[in-house]
């Protein structure tokens, strides 16, 4: 049920982005979303940990990764992107993520890189986000096309970030590391956004641009960052990275329902052309999450449920999560 309602929020805000984005200049949006977000989310750290404010110089690089690629650069394309792409596209642009995550590692950190199986799922991600882009001779330098570029670049981004922070020792909690690097990040926006001609006075501050922010930063943002906590907790990395699968579905459907808009059988087969290539790549983690749901919990955890540490997890947006846990992907 936590993993439905998550899937939820977050592919909602892809649709919601590009219902805000009628009223609200890009950067500007994505950067007073997070401003609010990153306060409430650090408020919630105080409550919950002993760990909040960063230490050390580890600690302050992992925050700077994560804000400058996670937060900003991720979100900076993304926005700029769906002024151009439906929600429904660029959630499935982005489901590619987790694919781009792992083949980072493997250029990044030696003991993760890919084998012949795990380039196979590269290939396949990458043919996934050819028939969602559709590219043809005739369409390059349309905007449709460009905004896919940037939705895949905001992909790109995300991904490099997750991999770039987890060598970087830090023991700061998640939480604490998702609030610092969400104010980092609203500020590099906010900064983006003034460099690119964006100002306050653009905004239509109609009930539809107040529905669409509040969506973003309490139910997207705030609300779904508690259950991703709460997930990870329970589940670990790997069955919660599975719903960044869940969430192009979500947007496709709410996409429909909202606005009416309907992807084309391509999109929908690019999808599933990506979700099998990460299937690929992390067969060996699901394969082991599969057989763990099997077993009896108490026989196999001594009649305790199994957690994992959230200070050991990575940072995490809308639209992919990086793996926490060191794993060979071949």
């Amino acid at each position: 049920m936590l993993f439905s309602i998550l899937a939820i929020c977050w592919g909602g805000s892809f649709v919601a982005i590009e219902i805000g984005l009628e009223y609200v200049p890009p950067l500007l949006f994505a950067g007073l979303r997070y401003a609010l977000a990153g306060v409430i989310v650090l408020g919630y750290a105080v409550l919950t940990t002993n760990h909040v404010w960063p230490a050390d110089r580890g600690e302050w690089l992992a925050v700077g990764v994560a804000g400058t690629f996670v937060i900003a650069l991720y979100h900076g394309l993304l926005y700029v992107g769906e002024l151009y792409v439906s929600g429904a596209v660029a959630a499935t642009l982005v489901s590619t993520a987790p694919i781009l995550t792992v083949a980072f590692a493997g250029v990044v950190l030696p003991s993760e890189r890919l084998g012949p199986v795990g380039l196979v799922g590269f290939a396949l991600g990458l043919l996934g986000v050819i028939m969602v882009v559709q590219p043809t001779p005739s369409m390059l330098g349309a905007d449709a096309t460009v905004g896919a570029a940037l939705v895949f670049a905001s992909a790109i981004a995300f991904a490099l970030g997750g991999v770039l922070v987890r060598p970087i020792e830090s023991n700061l909690p998640i939480e604490s590391l998702e609030a610092w690097a969400m104010i980092l990040g609203s500020a590099v926006l906010l900064g983006w956004g003034f460099l690119r001609g964006e100002s306050i006075a653009a905004i239509e501050l109609t009930t539809t641009a107040i529905v669409s922010y509040v969506y973003l930063t309490f139910v997207s943002g705030v609300f779904a960052f508690l259950l991703y906590f709460e997930l990870l907790d329970r589940s670990g990395p790997t069955q919660v990275n599975l719903v960044g699968y869940a969430e192009p579905a979500v947007a496709i459907v709410i996409s429909w329902l909202v606005l009416g808009s309907v992807v084309d059988s391509l999109t929908i087969v690019g999808l599933l052309t990506i979700l099998v290539g990460f299937v690929l790549i992390k067969r060996r983690a699901i394969r082991r999450l599969l057989r763990s749901r099997w077993k009896p919990t108490a026989a196999r955890h001594g009649g305790r449920t199994p957690t994992v540490s959230s200070e050991r997890a990575q940072p995490r947006t809308d639209g992919g999560t990086p793996e926490s846990e060191p794993e060979s992907a071949d």
